[in-house]
């Protein structure tokens, strides 16, 4: 199983809707996927509609990483109702707020790749954090082949990539960072523009094709449908970028033909 985590240190730039475009194009080409919502206001869990109740959720797996808790938090995702297992989400839950300490044991640390292990009948693992670098981000890392840092073109997120590009280089033996996505972009914008380009300077070739700031995502959400299903025209350019940024995510080990032997392995 291929583990990536979404995160970003400031709120606000969209990262839930990256994690449920990517869930979309993993849909799309059929690649069984399991979402991991970390973050406690659990978007992802009702832009992706699990209304099926489960005896555990995230907040559970990560006190007790093991195999009866982690399948007992397993859902299906309201997308594929005739498609079982094809997309499947352990549900969010404010309780995993608790768990989201600035400075977290190494056995917090390691909970959520212990129960990732349990979970490895899937292609795709995809763990949406919160808004953060405490606890949870920090085991996402730890459970996670590559990282996708997810910004918006302002002078505060600039910031805040730099700040998570740091932790995950200090990382010994650390996720592979599979870029830095500036969502909902408006090339109008002069602002942005610059913002933009200052992200280049700084990170150079990490800095992904920009996801322009589309109605299409907003309008898949709230039919709660994937964005490849909707048919206008504007949607499906944008699902076309989100099938490209999948591409680069899994890149490495497309290339390599191989199954990951890293930290979400």
């Amino acid at each position: 199983m291929i583990t990536v985590t979404v995160c970003s240190a400031k709120g606000g730039v969209g990262k839930t809707s990256v994690t449920l475009g990517l869930a979309s194009a993993a849909l799309h080409r059929s690649l069984s996927t399991l979402v991991v919502d970390l973050d406690p206001q659990a978007d992802a869990t009702s832009g992706l509609d699990v209304t099926a109740q489960r005896a555990h959720d995230v907040a559970a797996v990560l006190r007790t990483p093991k195999r009866r808790v982690a399948e007992s938090a397993v859902a299906p995702s309201g997308w594929v109702d005739d498609h079982p297992g094809l997309l499947d989400v352990v549900s969010g839950s404010a309780a995993s707020a608790g768990l989201d300490a600035p400075d977290p044991q190494e056995a917090d640390l390691e909970s959520l790749r212990r129960a990732l292990r349990k979970l490895d009948d899937h292609q795709l693992a995809l763990l949406d954090c919160p808004p953060s670098l405490g606890g949870l981000t920090r085991s996402a890392w730890r459970a996670s082949d590559a990282v996708l840092v997810v910004s918006d073109a302002s002078r505060f997120s600039v910031a805040a990539v730099g700040r998570t590009l740091d932790e995950v280089a200090a990382l010994r033996s650390g996720p592979r960072v599979a870029g830095v996505l500036v969502n909902r972009y408006s090339p109008r914008s002069g602002e942005q523009r610059f913002r933009l380009e200052e992200l280049r300077s700084l990170f150079g070739d990490l800095v992904l094709e920009p996801l322009p700031d589309r109605v299409a995502v907003p309008q898949s959400q709230g039919a709660g449908k994937p964005l490849h299903a909707l048919r206008p025209v504007a949607a499906q350019r944008v699902a076309e970028q989100f099938d490209r940024l999948l591409d680069v995510v899994l890149d490495q080990h497309v290339r390599d033909g191989t199954r990951p032997s890293g930290h979400g392995g």
